[in-house]
């Protein structure tokens, strides 16, 4: 205030002097300088201030697909709530009925969720639409109608995550084409359904914008390929009994850029994680009895490890020095690898290998240098990411079929009863908080923007500090 009253005197002296005659004073200019280079500098200090003085807002960052912005489920969030409950309703902003079934986690961009599901009587795979902040339905569409698949119980039809770049959203489907074959690696041959992968995207506003089926699939225990973004390729492994492939697709178009046969012809269901490491881009995934690490650009294989089993659900994680990989069936393992190798590098980069953990479907965490593993059976585990040495394992649920997740330095793990139990990764076990929801739940959680989303078998909840306040 006085500065503006400084200028204004300033300005109706100069002006009293010109109607006089007198000469302006020199010093008029750079007095309005001065107050101008105050002003600039008061501007740059309030800059710096919110610059370095408050944190900047990571609550809200997206979780555009599989297992989130990193595609190894952590969250850089710091405001979710650590406590809720479903029959209270503390801190629970919404609930909303979901149609149809599946275990496809939510994926969030903005404003808008999206989620798919199986209309199991219709033989409907749709996808839907929600406001994030709501919860209210936005759209519904149909994605294809086929019979549906055979699967293993545990499974469900619409259990691949979408992913999004902020423009389309992308959905992965089997179709079935009406033909029974034999199954292939199982201990007693039957009948199962074949058919092809279905890949599609969609708008924001719901219009399709293309659909293809880049190749043929057959499992006994259903489909699960989520499919991965990355530049402008989207990437779905085609893993299956037959003729398996891992295919690159235009993501504007749908049209095939690469596809790279796959040799042990066996099923299995992990996304590729993607790294910049060791001075090139390394697509690193395990199945169909072995552990890969591709170019996402071309497919050219970089290493590989031999088995070590058969068969692979949970995706892979890596913390700078080693990519882990948990195993699965008929045997079972973790197993971290050195990511500098060429060639078949089974016999020397593997830094350590231990058989005492039963972690066959829910994909691991790494966090302040410790591996955490959530066991099928429920049991939680805790190794030095380093050695492998073990420090824990203690029962922490029913059963785990949901991946880890991680934010404010804990992991958290949601049982199929859709209890979670929040945990500090250490040398000794620490739970800080166990929450119900009220539901069952085989969805991986999402974080997005403060909250935290979770799929049960009929809603749909986000919870948020102070709830729908």
């Amino acid at each position: 205030v006085g500065s503006h009253k400084h200028a204004r005197t300033m300005r109706t002296s100069a002006a009293q002097r010109h109607q006089s005659g007198a000469s302006p004073q020199p010093n008029l200019h750079k007095h309005a300088r001065t107050l101008r280079e105050f002003r600039m500098n008061l501007f740059l200090l309030f800059s710096l201030f919110f610059t370095f003085v408050l944190p900047p807002r990571v609550d809200a960052e997206n979780w555009p697909g599989w297992r989130g912005p990193r595609g190894d489920g952590s969250s850089l969030d710091t405001s979710i709530p650590l406590e809720w409950d479903g029959s209270s309703g503390k801190n629970v902003a919404w609930k909303t009925a979901v149609p149809g079934v599946g275990h496809a986690s939510p994926i969030v961009y903005g404003d808008r969720l999206f989620l798919v599901a199986c209309l199991e009587e219709e033989e409907e795979r749709i996808l839907l639409c929600y406001d994030s902040r709501t919860g209210k339905q936005v759209w519904q569409k149909t994605v294809l109608t086929s019979p549906l698949e055979t699967k293993n119980k545990l499974n469900s039809f619409a259990s691949s995550t979408p992913a999004t770049d902020g423009e389309l959203v992308y959905v992965a489907f089997q179709e079935v084409d009406g033909n029974m074959v034999e199954s292939l690696n199982t201990s007693k041959p039957r009948p199962i359904t074949s058919g092809r992968m279905v890949v599609a995207a969609y708008d924001f506003e719901g219009n399709q914008r293309w659909l293809v089926r880049p190749g043929t699939f057959a499992s006994c225990h259903g489909f699960c390929s989520s499919p991965i973004l990355y530049k402008d390729k989207l990437i779905v492994n085609g893993d299956h009994d037959g003729d398996s492939y891992i295919v690159a697709l235009n993501k504007a178009s749908g049209e095939t850029v690469w596809k790279r046969p796959r040799e042990h012809k066996t099923r299995s269901y992990t996304p590729p994680l993607i790294r910049e490491t060791n001075g090139r881009t390394q697509m690193v995934f395990s199945g169909s009895h072995c552990v890969v690490s591709l170019d996402p650009n071309d497919g050219a294989r970089h290493w590989k490890i031999d088995g070590p089993t058969e068969q692979y659900v949970a995706s892979m994680v890596y913390d700078g020095t080693y990519f882990y990989m948990v195993a699965g069936f008929p045997t079972y393992h973790a197993m971290a690898i050195r990511p500098d190798g060429e060639g078949n590098v089974t016999d020397t980069h593997v830094a350590w290998h231990v058989t005492n953990v039963r972690c066959y479907v829910p994909s691991p965490s790494v966090i302040d240098g410790y591996l955490v593993v959530a066991d099928d059976r429920g049991t939680g585990n805790c190794f030095d990411a380093a050695t492998g040495e073990r420090f824990w394992q203690e029962r922490l649920g029913d059963h785990f079929s949901a991946s880890l997740v991680t934010a404010k330095g804990l992991v958290f793990f949601l049982a199929d009863d859709g209890t979670m139990t929040l945990v500090r990764p250490g040398r000794e076990l620490e739970v800080v908080g166990t929450n119900a929801i009220g539901e069952e739940c085989r969805a991986s959680p999402a974080i997005a923007d403060g909250r935290l989303y979770l799929r049960g078998d009929k809603h749909l909840f986000c919870i948020r500090a102070g709830g729908g306040e």
